[in-house]
């Protein structure tokens, strides 16, 4: 009896050791993995995304998805015979659901950092964004500074919550608590911005001229910006493994710029034609 107690504290203790090992070995190997040829054997490549970030990717009443970022992403995998699934995320798990291999690509306004390149691969930058506060015109918020004492809201594991911490001085320090409350999604915010249970949200300014431009209010909102907030490029984040993914994304966006699609899409979201790639 001793023995088969003593085998099957080996295996209790052993078992989740192993199952452990291998999940870190399959996290490892799809992180470092240059994974081009599995999507071209499935047909598919699977794009991480917020489905609420207009004008970038988000959904119509109707549920279908549309966007600036949509439409780029297809019309660069239309060029390999790849369809695009589109999968919503939490974006705040947004690098994590890259490593752990259930996504091959995050592609939706998202920015180029220092601290994200350590972490992960970006394409070639394809447009330029900016922080930006959106406050409601009747609380009188003029400047940055006059969020002195009032409640900030930002996007959970958004630009906009780095900035705070890496400048503090721009605005956190004039918050209320100097701590900012944490949304999942722009539109939560801005119901409680709406409701006056915050006064006003740091966040992306292509999201905030697209949603003020599209409200029968549009005029009741004020934006500012802050020169001390450099702008942000965007870029695709992938795998460090994927240098494959990563080179048929250039090329396919470069492709775009030399035969005017890219000035159409710009074009189509933004209402003009300009872009941020650089010379083709």
């Amino acid at each position: 009896m001793k023995r088969v107690k003593i085998w099957f504290l080996l295996i209790v203790i052993l078992v989740p050791t192993v199952l452990l090992s291998g999940c870190q070995s399959v996290t490892k190997k799809a992180n470092t993995d240059d994974t081009w040829s599995r999507i071209q054997r499935r047909g598919k490549v699977i794009i991480g995304l917020d489905d609420s970030f207009v004008p970038m990717g988000f959904r119509k009443k109707n549920g279908k998805l549309v966007g600036y970022d949509v439409d780029l992403a297809r019309a660069v995998f239309k060029q390999y015979g790849i369809k695009v699934d589109f999968q919503t995320i939490d974006w705040s798990m947004k690098e994590t659901e890259l490593r752990n291999g259930t996504i091959d690509l995050i592609w939706n306004g998202y920015t180029v950092t220092a601290s994200r390149a350590k972490k992960i691969a970006f394409s070639r930058p394809y447009l330029q964004n900016q922080q930006i506060l959106v406050t409601k015109k009747k609380n009188n918020i003029n400047d940055f500074k006059d969020m002195q004492g009032q409640t900030l809201g930002v996007q959970n594991g958004s630009t906009g919550t780095s900035v705070l911490d890496e400048k503090p001085s721009i605005l956190k320090n004039y918050i209320k608590g100097r701590k900012p409350v944490l949304y999942d999604t722009f539109p939560e915010a801005f119901i409680d911005l709406n409701a006056n249970r915050i006064q006003g949200i740091l966040m992306d300014k292509v999201y905030a001229e697209y949603y003020i431009k599209h409200q029968p209010d549009g005029s009741a909102y004020s934006t500012y910006l802050n020169k001390q907030i450099p702008a942000e490029n965007f870029a695709v984040g992938m795998r460090k493994g994927d240098t494959t993914l990563r080179n048929k994304i250039n090329k396919g966006l470069k492709r775009l710029q030399q035969n005017g699609q890219l000035k159409k899409t710009n074009e189509k979201w933004f209402g003009e034609p300009s872009n941020f790639l650089g010379k083709p």
